[in-house]
């Protein structure tokens, strides 16, 4: 794990501002804030630097883009070696409908979120791709019927 990075007030602030509207100018971020622009620039610029701040990116509607249906997938491997897993985290980033994967403890091995139009293209996808995988062992499947919170922002 990396280490934390240690943040003053005005830094808290200005990663709270980020994570909530990153397309705001530097000006508009210094006064919201409470700092001056180009502060605001060199802090910006160390964070990134730090790791502390990643891309800009703009979140986009999965219904609007026809992808409304979540679906959290538990994955079994049945090999636990090095190569299989690294087979399978390759597979795992080239699917597009993969949206988060998780190496967890426990019981199952992987959890995927996964972004589908709708359950036929969900059977399909499990059935082709993550269950036709030769390191899968087996494969659970839950359906999220709405979403009740949904957040990018960490807390700082």
């Amino acid at each position: 794990m990396s280490e934390e990075f240690h943040l003053d007030d005005v830094d808290r602030r200005i990663v709270q501002a980020l994570q909530r509207d990153a397309s705001q100018s530097h000006a508009t971020l210094a006064e919201s804030v409470g700092a001056s622009p180009a502060s605001v620039w060199r802090r910006v610029r160390a964070l990134e630097r730090a790791g502390v701040l990643g891309a800009a990116v703009r979140l986009a509607d999965p219904a609007r883009l026809g992808r409304s249906v979540n679906v959290l997938c538990q994955v079994r491997m049945n090999r636990q070696t090095q190569e299989s897993r690294a087979e399978f985290e390759s597979f795992i980033e080239g699917r597009e409908e993969i949206v988060e994967c998780y190496a967890m403890s426990g019981e199952w091995d992987y959890l995927l979120r996964i972004a589908v139009r709708d359950v036929a293209d969900y059977d399909r996808f499990i059935r082709r791709g993550v269950l036709a995988h030769p390191s899968v062992a087996n494969a659970a499947s839950n359906f999220a019927l709405r979403q009740v919170k949904y957040t990018t922002e960490i807390p700082v």
